[in-house]
């Protein structure tokens, strides 16, 4: 009975190393909401087929040896397969966050697993050993599996607790009584929430959702434990997959004010078709009180096409439409930032405003964020002021240094517009232009063609071309090739970090590159 306690020790220590790796990916599939981590378990059956502990099936071949012998086998081969995946740990984007859901789900894994050993334990027998070791082997190679069946008996504990957490942060919202502001979009959310609250902060205590805290979980965890008495208002991104997510959102939230950063095909495969995307982001509009303020983009044909169903007042921002409230013009790049003018409707004076930030997209958001700043009281030398220091945002056309390199670190795009706009800003650099990009995602049936697209805007600024993943930038590839670009200036790589060491030799003194949209884990090839 010791030896086959001490047997389990390096069987424990991989299946916990295992099953933190499902945990990862659950997490990033939003704990299967939509079916999300289902969906990627079947997308990436072939790889989880071929896990390394799939040797566990050679213990079979010791069935016609000695007890002594079995035992050993077991240890020895737990722990090879233990050290061979270590090796192949992967640097994640998101890591895993060891959340109090995380810690249920790891209790729940426990009680799995103690109810299909605690039975050999009570009646153990040697005669039984190599088929206890079997069924062991079994459910830690089907890992995945159990770590979904340990989610779904979760449900009803997590929907308790969602229900306490909620009235919570309910109950907050309504005693602080201060205003919100929510801000959707199928792309620039984000980087959206982290300007207004910049240029908010500069004469009010204004507090953002922090990092991508953009569900009901996210918005209800950050009232509760991030919100306090001293702000003065609350700035609340809202994400969604599909319809009726924005206004389950705007429940918990309940905003004055709502910006649309854009209509894209961002989630075009979760959501079904452009239009319900339209219908899903607008939700946020027609959630706004009658007294409320919507602050829209004109030069966004879906914005302006959709009939709003509410009476609320709304405002324009653009730069190719100048018939709108808020334009800004003179728009000028450079690698220490962006310089533009604005012209207010009814004003005939322009108002240059600087900011660290690139990039076109950064000036629609800029310009949103001018609009709020004057409805809520700022003056224009306090929206200046307030707009020379937003900070530049992690991983969003973020400049940084890499040796003699100059890195425009844009890993955290992947829609097709910011992406075409990441391509624009590189192009504007003096110097060697290298992108390192493994494509875009998520965007269904149009997928192949956009990142087609994709290609052909790369072929017309860059010098060098690096792909992450054979299969997923075959568009890239082709709409290179279909564009002319040289063949030997194309590198494709299975791993992002192999990528630096390339970038180092194809250099030279004055060098860009762009880092074009880093995929999580659960994309890798």
């Amino acid at each position: 009975m010791a030896l086959f306690l001490i047997s389990l020790i390096p069987y424990l220590i991989f299946t916990i190393f295992k099953t933190k790796k499902s945990f990862h990916m659950l997490q990033q599939n939003f704990y299967d909401d939509d079916r999300r981590y289902f969906k990627w378990i079947l997308t990436n059956i072939s790889k989880i087929a071929y896990e390394s502990d799939i040797l566990f099936v050679l213990i079979m071949c010791t069935l016609f040896f000695e007890i002594g012998v079995t035992i050993g086998a077991f240890i020895i081969l737990y722990g090879i397969i233990f050290i061979n995946y270590r090796k192949k740990k992967v640097i994640a984007k998101k890591p895993l966050v060891i959340t109090a859901r995380i810690k249920r789900l790891s209790f729940t894994m426990f009680l799995i697993y103690f109810i299909m050993i605690i039975p050999f334990i009570v009646n153990f027998s040697y005669d039984n050993l190599v088929y206890c070791y079997l069924l062991l082997g079994l459910i830690t190679y089907l890992n995945y599996f159990v770590v979904m069946t340990a989610n779904v008996i979760n449900k009803p504990i997590e929907k308790c607790v969602y229900l306490h957490y909620k009235h919570q942060a309910l109950r907050k919202l309504k005693l602080m009584n201060i205003p919100v502001v929510g801000i959707t979009g199928s792309y620039g959310k984000t980087s959206s929430k982290n300007i207004i609250n910049d240029i908010l902060n500069i004469k009010l205590n204004s507090f953002a959702t922090p990092k991508s805290f953009n569900t009901p979980y996210g918005l209800i965890n950050s009232i509760n434990n991030y919100l306090d008495k001293f702000n003065d208002i609350f700035i609340a991104e809202m994400g969604a997959f599909r319809i009726g997510e924005i206004k389950q959102n705007c429940k918990i939230v309940k905003p004055k004010y709502g910006i649309i950063t854009s209509i894209g095909e961002a989630h075009l495969e979760s959501f079904g078709s452009r239009e319900n995307i339209m219908k899903g982001k607008f939700e946020l509009i027609e959630s706004l009180p009658k007294d409320g303020l919507a602050i829209l983009n004109g030069d966004d044909e879906y914005q302006l096409k959709y009939k709003i169903k509410n009476t609320c007042n709304v405002l324009w921002i653009g730069i190719d439409n100048k018939d709108v409230d808020l334009y800004a013009t003179n728009i000028k790049l450079s690698g220490n930032g962006t310089t533009f003018d604005c012209v207010f409707k009814g004003d005939k004076k322009k108002y240059t405003f600087n900011t660290k930030l690139l990039g076109k997209h950064n000036v629609y958001n800029i310009l949103a964020g001018i609009l709020l700043g004057k409805e809520l009281g700022l003056s224009i030398e306090e929206l200046k002021r307030g707009v020379s220091s937003v900070k530049t945002i992690e991983h969003r056309l973020e400049l940084k240094k890499y040796g003699n390199i100059n890195i425009i670190d844009d890993a955290y795009n992947s829609n097709p517009v910011g992406s075409k706009m990441a391509v624009e800003v590189l192009g504007l650099m003096d110097g060697l232009k290298i992108i390192v990009t493994p494509g875009m995602i998520e965007l269904g049936p149009k997928q192949y063609e956009l990142n087609h697209k994709f290609g052909e805007y790369i072929s017309k600024v860059c010098d060098y071309v690096i792909l992450i993943g054979e299969k997923q930038t075959k568009p890239i590839y082709d709409g290179l090739i279909d564009n002319k670009f040289d063949n030997k200036k194309i590198f494709v790589l299975n791993d992002v970090r192999d990528a630096f060491p390339l970038m180092n030799r194809l250099s030279d003194k004055n060098t860009y590159v762009l880092l074009e949209n880093d995929l999580p884990d659960l994309f890798n090839e």
